[in-house]
């Protein structure tokens, strides 16, 4: 029962914090609960889909598709966090001044609320995944009855997601004015980490080189698999003792992201002060 409580608490607090991030980051915008929900459910269907098939899974690729297959899912929702991140830094500003005018955002099309469902649904997926898979091995392994093992999963699933529920009222406590770039800022460093969890798995199959084995090590302060070591590993890729090729990816990664922000936002800039420049010139012949 320990044993799986842990298992299953560790994979929905990380999935959890997630979704108390996206929700937050979409506070103001109708029908935002539809679509978290259907990337919550397509990610427990993905996962349901994986329980079939998990010994195929496992053996894939000579023995490490399971890393594989959680890299691919890691890599494709860093990309929807940026791509996310780009279109905030050129709407966050109007967003924040009247959380009004989202639900025209939205029904315009312009917000990408399909995005940060699928970042969800990835999520779910990875989380439930790897879940399955975890328990597939606590039950092989004869640690403890069925009964035990779903006392401890419903243990797990209650704790998982009342610290995500803590952080998404947290979240709430800020000033909508401000509430944009704090959340920019998390989904930032939650796509960073993604990155260098991906880079990770990938070291594990035999795919890229470590570049130096431990570059660090803060067990000792912070363990992987304490409770806070798991909620700074989900909220900014925190690992205690990461590979160098983690580091890199991280890095590329932020600079990445942040630049494009920066590039959008600026030409959005550009493109104002020209609007600003051309309405100066044409009103006073207007008034004439």
């Amino acid at each position: 029962m320990l044993a799986t409580a842990i298992i299953v608490f560790r994979e929905v607090l990380e999935a959890a914090l997630v979704v108390s991030i996206v929700l937050a980051a979409t506070r103001g915008v109708i029908r935002r609960g539809l679509w978290v929900s259907g990337g919550v459910l397509g990610g427990v269907l993905g996962a349901t889909a994986v329980a079939f098939f998990a010994d195929a899974i496992a053996a894939a690729a000579s023995g490490v598709g399971q890393e594989l297959f959680n890299a691919t899912v890691l890599f494709v929702a860093v990309i929807m966090l940026g791509w996310h991140n780009v279109w905030m830094s050129q709407h966050g500003r109007e967003l924040a001044s009247s959380l009004k005018s989202v639900s025209e955002a939205v029904r315009g099309g312009a917000r990408p609320m399909h995005v940060l469902a699928a970042v969800v649904g990835m999520a779910v997926l990875r989380e439930g995944s790897e879940l399955v898979l975890f328990l597939y091995g606590v039950a092989a392994s004869g640690s403890g009855g069925a009964s035990g093992m779903l006392t401890g999963a419903l243990t797990g699933v209650g704790a998982g997601v009342a610290v995500g529920t803590a952080l998404y009222l947290g979240l709430l406590r800020i000033p909508s004015s401000r509430l944009f770039s704090v959340t920019g800022w998390m989904i930032l460093l939650l796509a960073a980490g993604m990155a260098s969890q991906g880079a990770a798995f990938l070291v594990q199959a035999d795919i890229l080189p470590a570049l130096g084995e431990r570059v660090w090590g803060t067990t000792a302060l912070v363990s992987d698999e304490g409770v806070l070591g798991r909620v700074l590993h989900t909220l900014i890729g925190y690992t205690a003792r990461p590979y160098g090729i983690q580091v890199l990816f991280y890095l590329v990664a932020l600079g990445a992201i942040m630049t494009l922000m920066k590039i959008v936002n600026g030409a959005k800039r550009a493109a104002s002060s020209a609007e600003a420049a051309l309405t100066s010139r044409t009103t006073p012949q207007a008034s004439n």
